[in-house]
């Protein structure tokens, strides 16, 4: 998820949590800063961009590493606070904002190494678009009036901003389930054959979502609407190419790609060189992540991957599709 709302999360968390035991103020800052800490990953960089996106999200996600750096860095807040009665109750603070934050990642639909160093599966459920003011804001309203008004009142209203935004990840988990039921027996009722499937939601919202499946040959998009629920699912087919995948068999940044977005990509050929794109993330022809290979025969001592500027549409068009797709 952004860092806005995982700032906010970690605030919320550890401000529940440590009660009347801290102040509210800091008990929000100590949550902001933990909640914040994972994603300082993005800093690292790891030689080209198919390494710093598939790279991301890895050891500093972890929950075996976050659970056992926590009481380290629970006793050293502990300490500066002058609060080491309170340590039990800061560790189990300062653990939940730092795990909640790969967990509401595991929501999106990149993908989230947590299982480290067990196993370096990106795992994702996809339920939630990386940026959702339906659930930012209600730990927004909850963290500021807690500020606001202190004291047992103020963190009421904490509880009430946590609970309503955990229940809206509730509600897009079974979105995304009911919307799958309906798209596979559409799909199936279609004869439409696919070895993939991913529906996802479009962005800012869980009402309108987006439907991808895929096969050795061609991938289909389309838009499902929970408002719209008796509207046939229309799918646009777009060609891959099996060819140009059989020649870059084998080649790392391919697989890499292949292997991070669950088979959900695609290869094509433009202007002489090779790209290679994730389809989970964008629409078409839009996508955020497409990659710059280079020409044929694929040779990375001259031609590192690099990453197409993002070309994402605008609020105001992307609200316009909203409301035509709803």
């Amino acid at each position: 998820m952004d860092s806005v709302s995982q700032l906010l999360l970690g605030a919320s968390v550890t401000t529940a949590v440590m009660g009347r035991k801290a102040r509210l103020w800091q008990s929000a800052l100590v949550g902001a800063v933990c909640g914040t800490l994972p994603d300082l990953d993005v800093f690292i960089d790891h030689g080209d961009a198919i390494r710093n996106m598939t790279f991301h999200r890895t050891e500093s996600h972890s929950l075996l590493f976050l659970t056992l750096i926590s009481p380290v860095l629970a006793w050293l807040i502990a300490g500066v606070l002058k609060a080491k009665a309170e340590f039990p109750r800061w560790w189990v603070a300062v653990w939940l904002a730092l795990i909640t934050h790969p967990l509401l990642d595991l929501m999106t639909v990149y993908g989230t190494q947590l299982g480290l160093p067990f196993t370096d599966f990106p795992y994702a459920i996809g339920s939630m678009f990386i940026v959702d003011p339906l659930y930012t804001l209600p730990l927004l309203a909850g963290i500021v009036l807690a500020l606001l008004l202190r004291g047992e009142r103020g963190r009421r209203w904490n509880n009430r901003g946590l609970a309503l935004s955990t229940g809206y990840l509730a509600w897009s988990m079974l979105a995304q389930a009911w919307v799958t039921h309906k798209v596979e027996a559409s799909l199936a009722q279609q004869g439409i054959v696919y070895e993939k499937l991913l529906v996802t939601p479009t962005a800012l919202n869980t009402l309108v979502w987006r439907v991808v499946s895929v096969t050795d040959e061609a991938y289909r998009e389309g838009y499902y609407s929970l408002f719209s629920p008796s509207k046939p699912l229309e799918t646009q087919r777009y060609p891959r190419d099996p060819a140009l995948r059989e020649q870059v068999r084998g080649d790392w940044y391919v697989e890499r790609v292949a292997w991070f977005s669950q088979g959900v990509y695609n290869l094509r050929q433009q202007k002489g060189d090779v790209q290679v794109i994730d389809l989970r993330m964008g629409e078409e022809p839009s996508y955020s992540f497409t990659f710059q290979l280079g020409p044929l025969p694929l040779d990375h001592q001259r031609h590192l991957p690099t990453q197409q500027a993002d070309s994402r549409p605008s609020l105001s068009t992307m609200w316009q599709q909203f409301l035509q797709r709803l």
